[in-house]
């Protein structure tokens, strides 16, 4: 008996798959997959991002799909597990799981319903699980995501980089610049800067206020691979590459990148295609040993057969995905 042949994938393609661990307050994640002729590329902004903020992840996806992505200078990317604000237990595990990694990004300064930041017992407890789980000679990192005031990070910082045994860096502790300058002074653990550079008028306001120690990248948000390279050559700190969220084809371009920068200090949080419950290609972007070998997978019809958008989801990205592409070509005409 012949079997017939698989039906190609169309050349856009929406996807949505549930998470394993609530993240950055999402239960769900879902984006937009494009085939050019460098191959697929994704387009995921979260929803709420506005189409002029989304026009960079566009940009990023058009790249990787009719560019394709400079030469790299390293054939694997160290990476972190990434740790969700869990139970310590649930944290403990994720660690445990991570096949290697040696660095863990934590995150803290999550905010419940009632606008209150959770108890820093919690964090306390997270930490220290997660430092029982790496044994003394990993690193952790901490992520806030700018949701401390500078009082909070003032005062938990240091309690923090206590249960860990030692912070690596805390990652945008506060929102603004000035904070983060502030938190930089008073502190003594180094200060990276996310949200300041890849969702700023100015990136530069952070290198003239001092205001860091690391910078993070991701690819989408800033515009794509060659962008983020442009942008860490001016800017001149380390960098760590980081991830959005995406499945296993939008964390290619992150690899990329990683794989392209002339050094890489630091591990980087690419290591997140794990929180997915069911990713677009048959075999993700894991770590074995603590690393992702530089590839690029494709989507496939069996994987996306569990990751599919339901038909309104994926009307949703389409309009989304045409509208930002008016907005970039009639800024470019």
């Amino acid at each position: 008996m012949t079997v017939p042949p698989t039906p190609p994938l169309p050349p856009v393609v929406a996807w949505s798959t549930p998470l394993r661990t609530r993240f950055r307050g999402l239960d769900v994640r879902d984006g937009l997959l494009v085939r050019g002729e460098a191959g697929w590329a994704e387009f995921s902004p979260f929803w709420e991002y506005d189409d002029a903020e989304s026009a960079a992840w566009l940009r990023a996806a058009r790249e990787a799909a009719h560019l394709g992505w400079p030469a790299p200078v390293r054939s694997s990317v160290p990476v972190n597990v990434t740790v969700p604000a869990t139970d310590p237990q649930r944290a403990h595990g994720i660690v445990l799981a991570s096949d290697g990694c040696r660095t863990a990004k934590v995150k803290v300064a999550q905010r419940g319903p009632d606008g209150r930041v959770e108890p820093v017992d919690h964090e306390l407890a997270r930490l220290e699980a997660v430092r029982d789980a790496l044994g003394p000679g990993g690193r952790i990192r901490v992520d806030a995501n700018g949701a401390w005031t500078l009082d909070e990070a003032l005062h938990r910082i240091p309690l923090l980089d206590r249960a860990a045994g030692g912070l690596e860096y805390v990652e945008q502790p506060c929102a603004s610049v000035p904070e983060l300058a502030a938190v930089r002074r008073a502190v003594s653990v180094p200060v990276a800067a996310d949200e300041s550079i890849r969702r700023a008028e100015d990136p530069f306001e952070v290198l003239r206020a001092e205001a860091a120690d690391v910078v993070v990248l991701k690819v989408q948000p800033l515009g794509g691979v060659r962008a983020c390279l442009d942008l860490a050559e001016q800017v001149g700190l380390p960098v760590v590459v980081s991830s959005a969220l995406e499945s296993s084809v939008g964390l290619a371009a992150g690899l990329a990148l990683a794989a392209a920068l002339p050094d890489l200090p630091y591990a980087c949080g690419l290591a997140t295609s794990q929180l997915l419950a069911h990713d677009v290609v048959d075999e993700p972007l894991l770590p074995v040993g603590g690393e992702i070998a530089v590839r690029r997978p494709e989507p496939s019809t069996r994987a996306l057969a569990r990751a599919v958008a339901d038909p309104a989801t994926g009307a949703r990205w389409t309009a989304r995905y045409e509208r930002v592409g008016a907005l970039l070509d009639g800024a470019a005409a």
